[in-house]
């Protein structure tokens, strides 16, 4: 028996893609960028279930011991819901404690556990390598730049 081939089907996957307007936008290639960094990312990661907004709050909670979570969050640029989320998720895993702020009985002092820091510890130099994957073939003035020119942006859309 002869198999035909749906020459419809087969014309549609070998048809160049018109991008219309899209290469043309900064956000396109931010998108495109950001997806393809995100994706690395979780390779570089594989088996520890960290994604990137949560390697951020790791990396802040350990930089800034009593941060609160309000504090978190316009640090990140999120509001306080999504904050909370990502807390109770790394509670829930044991990284990450809530304490009593000594100062405001209302507000909860964020603190890494014992096991937050030790996956911290693990997890720097494999985001390190995943940095230096991204940033291949950019000089540090090139790397220097391309941050400035993405601050300025987010600055354009109000979040500093």
């Amino acid at each position: 028996m002869k198999v035909v081939k749906n020459s419809k089907a087969a014309s549609l996957r070998r048809r160049k893609v018109d991008f219309g307007l899209l290469p043309d936008l900064v956000g396109y290639h931010l998108r495109k960028a950001q997806v393809a960094i995100f994706q690395d990312f979780a390779a570089s990661l594989q088996g520890l279930d960290i994604r990137p907004g949560q390697f951020g709050v790791l990396i802040l909670i350990d930089a800034n011991p009593g941060l609160n979570q309000s504090e978190l969050g316009e640090a990140m640029g999120v509001d306080r819901s999504t904050v909370v989320a990502v807390i109770d998720r790394l509670e829930d895993r044991g990284l990450v404690a809530r304490q009593p702020a000594p100062n405001d009985r209302r507000s909860y002092a964020l603190e890494l556990t014992a096991a937050g820091r030790s996956l911290l510890a693990r997890l720097r130099p494999l985001v390190a390598t995943h940095e230096a994957r991204l940033a291949e073939g950019l000089s540090p003035s090139e790397q220097a730049q391309l941050i400035a020119m993405l601050r300025r942006v987010a600055a354009n859309l109000g979040m500093s």
